[in-house]
């Protein structure tokens, strides 16, 4: 997959906060912070572990209903414009644990998604390619 320049045409930086809150965590670490083949600086996209600078919150595995007053807080607490990615199959539906009494059946249910990338867990591409969907979207 080739991920091209994201010109935001925004005056902000566009910086991501992940909250990898189970598997799917990990391959968002690995398409932000891994041994990628390109540099997410060329793609206008830099990564933040503060809510207060972050545009974009990349919720990725399961979301219990204990932790989502936390999710929703970190996005509170982010600046304006901001835009959540859901991430996996737990983020976006609850998953194969949707029928669990203490499980969110997906994060839409409490916060706006902008985008959301399928899969259990899906490729570091396919973060990737949601970022780029994300700016298709606010472009």
């Amino acid at each position: 997959m080739t991920v091209s320049t994201l010109d935001w045409g925004t005056a902000y930086r566009v910086t991501v906060l992940d909250l990898g809150l189970a598997c799917c965590g990990v391959e968002v670490m690995a398409a932000l912070e891994g041994d990628r083949p390109h540099d997410l600086a060329a793609l206008g996209v830099e990564v933040s572990h503060e809510a207060g600078e972050a545009h974009v919150l990349i919720i990725s595995g399961t979301v219990t209903d204990a932790m989502l007053p936390a999710v929703i807080a970190t996005y509170q607490e982010m600046p304006e414009p901001r835009y959540v990615l859901s991430v996996g199959a737990c983020s976006n539906t609850g998953g194969p644990y949707w029928d669990s009494y203490s499980v969110t059946k997906g994060i839409d249910q409490a916060l706006p998604v902008h985008v959301a990338v399928p899969g259990c867990p899906p490729r570091p591409e396919a973060v990737l390619e949601g970022l780029a969907a994300l700016h298709r979207l606010v472009s």
